[in-house]
């Protein structure tokens, strides 16, 4: 069955695209979390996301599946970037983007603007650590806390959600007790002195950042799991974040556990014991490529199907929308359909947990008919 192919859906979290037609190196460079092409491992289009390009995006630019790199870049430069996005897009089936802004917002194409391409609509997620960056450097330490919760309330007021990279600015295991104000002015005056206001690191400074967006009620986003180097892997695991899970669990705000993988059960875990968890494995999916069946399959051996979204992580090509939304297609029909062989569903059920995955969870989640 193809139940899931039809659906509209809501990526709860993705990014613009690059505004330019890219030569080999730089589209490479964009294709995964690998820096680019190496002397030692190669062309990055010998992996599952490089595969993916050939086999799903090559049709889409009028090639034949699997047409070799060079071809395919010869044509996507003929083309050109607009309209290579507008058709990458178009076969999304994606019609809500979520827009984390905090990444390369200079280089890369506004949240409308790509919704724009699909007739759709776009929304914002404010990025906590860089809205942290933004008044660290020019405010006197007692006046932070205060600053920083006026201007997370400004931000509230269009965005849908918040987003922290705690995970690569030293880890998920966070002390879950929320710092006071003058815990956080000491914090700014040691980031001042120390020189580190342009890249938060202080783990005060961004616990206050999480618990400030919590309390503002609106779904908090963490970054779990894979990522590119910059992350120690082994920091990022979403089993650490247990007793922060506990500690906010009261305040029945969403918290987002994006990406996941190589812990997509322990996230699914989590989200089954912890009622306001979500999880998803996004990022993941187009870059496990032909083993997506067997990721999203674990990640929902226990997590509730009201408590899974979709996102893409898309961010830079288009072409990882377009790999992204198809990959996970084929793998949520996979599992619906052997739950179905298996007699544990009926198709009808399958349906309804199709339609909960691909939007009506991020839109009771994030709000969204009432934004």
């Amino acid at each position: 069955m193809s139940i899931a192919d039809d659906i509209r859906l809501t990526d709860h979290h993705c990014h613009g695209v690059v505004r330019e037609d890219p030569d080999r190196a730089a589209f490479e460079a964009m294709l995964s979390e690998a820096d680019a092409a190496g002397p030692l491992h190669g062309s990055l289009f010998a992996t599952q996301v490089g595969m993916g390009v050939r086999a799903i995006c090559a049709p889409l630019l009028d090639l034949p599946r699997f047409a070799e790199p060079n071809d395919y870049l010869a044509r996507r430069s003929e083309l050109g970037w607009h309209e290579v996005t507008g058709r990458m897009l178009a076969a999304t089936g994606i019609d809500r983007f979520l827009v984390d802004t905090g990444f390369e917002p200079e280089s890369l194409i506004s949240p409308h603007d790509l919704a724009d391409y699909v007739g759709g609509r776009a929304d914002e997620i404010v990025r906590l650590e860089m809205t942290a960056q933004e008044l660290l450097a020019r405010l006197d330490p007692s006046a932070y806390a205060d600053a920083f919760r006026g201007e997370l309330s400004r931000r509230a007021a269009t965005a849908v959600g918040f987003k922290s990279i705690a995970a690569y600015r030293g880890g998920l295991d966070l002390d879950p007790a929320r710092p006071s104000d003058a815990e956080v002015a000491d914090a700014v005056a040691d980031a001042q002195r120390d020189g580190t206001t342009g890249r938060l690191v202080d783990r005060t400074l961004i616990r206050f950042g999480i618990w400030t967006a919590l309390e503002l009620g609106k779904p908090v986003q963490f970054h779990v799991g894979y990522g590119d180097n910059d992350v120690n892997l082994d920091r990022c695991d979403p089993l650490l974040l247990t007793p922060f899970l506990r500690a906010s669990a009261p305040l029945g705000v969403p918290i987002m556990l994006l990406h996941n993988y190589p812990f997509q059960r322990s996230a699914g875990y989590l989200a089954q014991v912890f009622d306001h968890v979500f999880v998803d494995v996004g990022l993941t999916l187009h870059n496990v490529g032909s083993r997506a069946d067997t990721i999203l399959a674990e990640l929902l051996e226990l997590a509730p199907f009201g408590s899974v979204l979709f996102s893409s992580d898309a961010a830079g090509l288009p072409e990882l929308y377009a790999i992204a939304t198809t990959t996970f297609r084929r793998a949520l029909n996979a599992f619906l359909d052997d739950g179905i062989a298996r007699d544990y569903w009926s198709a009808r059920d399958a349906e309804r947990i199709a339609h909960m995955i691909c939007v009506e969870n991020a839109a009771r989640a994030y709000r969204l008919d009432a934004s």
